[in-house]
């Protein structure tokens, strides 16, 4: 018996990296009895045939975290990805992203790419909403290659996943940072100026100065219904210092007396980020009605 790390999983067929060798194993029947689904990023026992490097998994060490969009786990850093046009940048996606990210504990390096396409400067709002968290972000442009020195400096020493809309170049952005990739990359739509998904699963690379990142499809919706409407408050960080409110339970809604909305006024948390948790607020009440 040997462990490794599940790198890809195709049709029922994963392939776990041990460090010496890449094996081609099955789960064993007791994880479908189960419902037990071995993903990538998984530490496994596997028993194999080192005449076929064929084998079986036999045991799934304990995860340390699990995402369910992508189906990756382990994972400790996340690149969220979106592009200043070309697709044009979706700032309720994007905030959501920020949610799942701080729900489910990674750490978050947003990147905006094709910053060479941005004659009007629409980046500067955006960078500014990101400072106030703050956040650490990266502005990066293939065509002109700006920031894929510091984006694989970044990727340093981290298991991370690339996550964002189809189109915006997260294929595109791992070929630049280590070119012995060759990761599949599409087109734009002319028509809805949306891309086309060419990476079809998720899996985990080794890149050659230092760390791992996992390729996954793009996806262009998200649910964040099982968060606590109470609980939303904590996933928003520039909260944490104004939560002085009169009433324990407030929701800094249209409650009175709110430390939260004070700090708003007065300048101290962006309207833009407080736009969208009242808007990501709503949408968790309006679904405990139904």
């Amino acid at each position: 018996m040997v462990s490794g790390t599940i790198i890809k999983g195709i049709g029922g067929f994963y392939y776990v990296d041990t460090g010496d060798n890449i094996y081609e194993c099955r789960a064993r029947g007791k994880f479908r009895k189960d419902n037990i689904i071995p993903l990538v990023g998984d530490i496994v026992d596997i028993e194999v045939d080192e005449r076929t490097k064929q084998g079986y998994i036999i045991n799934i060490h304990e995860r340390k975290n699990q995402l369910i969009r992508p189906m990756v786990a382990n994972v400790d850093q996340v690149v969220i990805v979106f592009a200043i046009k070309k697709p044009d940048i979706d700032m309720s996606l994007l905030q959501k992203f920020l949610v799942y990210a701080e729900y489910i504990g990674l750490k978050i390096l947003v990147c905006l790419n094709k910053v060479d396409l941005d004659q009007e400067n629409e980046a500067e709002p955006i960078i500014k909403m990101l400072s106030s968290v703050p956040y650490d972000y990266i502005c990066t442009s293939i065509m002109e290659n700006i920031g894929i020195d510091e984006l694989r400096d970044k990727l340093k020493e981290h298991v991370s996943v690339f996550a964002g809309p189809s189109g915006v170049g997260k294929s595109s952005l791992l070929n630049a940072v280590n070119p012995g990739l060759y990761l599949k990359t599409g087109e734009i739509s002319r028509k809805t100026e949306r891309g086309t998904h060419t990476t079809r699963h998720a899996e985990l690379l080794k890149l050659s100065s230092g760390g791992m990142v996992v390729d996954t499809p793009g996806f262009t919706s998200f649910d964040l219904k099982d968060i606590e409407e109470l609980e939303l408050q904590y996933l928003f960080p520039e909260f944490n210092d104004y939560m002085n409110c009169r009433y324990p339970s407030c929701k800094h809604y249209k409650e009175p007396d709110c430390g939260v909305k004070q700090a708003l006024e007065k300048g101290y948390i962006n309207p833009i980020r407080y736009e969208y948790y009242i808007q990501i607020l709503c949408d968790l009440m309006k679904n405990r009605r139904y």
